[in-house]
């Protein structure tokens, strides 16, 4: 295992870039303006959280890298962000719902990484999690909105949750570069975030699958055919282009 430190601030820039750009799709596209204006700047904070990141890792690196080439020129398997956030955004319920369980999973993460020895992550975290306390409330609504809505939109949220529960237990199965920890205990982060998810769920009126088996892969680079078409979308230009600037 090289860096784990690299590993990890990789780890965490791959996932926002990843749901940064999955949001991003919305763009112009939002059941109604102000929405579709609060998801696309939600979009933009990811982005920046991951430029933060990829910033950090590119320092750690050394050599050539550049939070540039760390975005857009590494291939699939190299790309270490959850699976849950390369999923395809479905419906807006499921937008929503997807964005609630990894903002959640954020906001407690963040809370421990502020105090974390590495000041730089540290730093970053502070930075990120006003943002992050937005993201949270934001989606929590929409779901308890939807969940308790009407009779279609709440199937189509029941729906959401059998399509992605299974992608959120890799969320606190750790990584072999996650073990030194960098301040962060993974299991108080799964029980918190267990517990916010049940109380959103059930002033949704929303029933929670139970436990069982779940995918995993992303973090060690293994993912689903989604990632691809996402690369070979995001990287085109520099791909073609390289080293092009404005």
């Amino acid at each position: 295992m090289h860096d784990p430190l690299l590993h990890y601030c990789l780890f965490l820039a791959d996932s926002a870039l990843i749901l940064g750009h999955r949001n991003s799709e919305w763009c112009g596209h939002g059941p109604v303006l102000e929405q579709d204006i609060a998801l696309t700047n939600i979009a933009l904070d990811l982005i920046g959280q991951a430029r933060n990141l990829y910033q950090y890792a590119a320092s750690i690196q050394g050599g050539d890298a550049t939070e540039d080439t760390l975005a857009y020129l590494r291939d699939e398997r190299a790309y270490k962000n959850c699976l849950l956030v390369e999923l395809p955004n479905g419906h807006w319920g499921q937008t929503v719902l997807r964005q609630f369980f990894f903002s959640t999973y954020q906001y407690y993460l963040f809370q421990q990484l502020i105090n974390s020895t590495d000041v730089q992550l540290a730093a970053i975290a502070e930075k990120s999690l006003k943002e992050v306390t937005y993201h949270l409330r934001w989606s929590s609504e929409w779901v308890i909105r939807l969940g308790d809505g009407t009779e279609e939109s709440k199937q189509k949220m029941e729906d959401a949750v059998d399509n992605l529960w299974v992608y959120t237990g890799e969320l606190f199965v750790p990584a072999a570069y996650e073990t030194p920890g960098f301040g962060v205990d993974l299991n108080l982060v799964q029980m918190q975030w267990q517990q916010k998810v049940a109380e959103v769920m059930e002033e949704a009126t929303l029933t929670l699958p139970q436990q069982g088996w779940m995918q995993k892969g992303g973090k060690e680079g293994i993912h689903t055919e989604h990632l691809g078409y996402i690369l070979a979308e995001m990287q085109s230009l520099q791909r073609t282009y390289p080293g092009a600037t404005w």
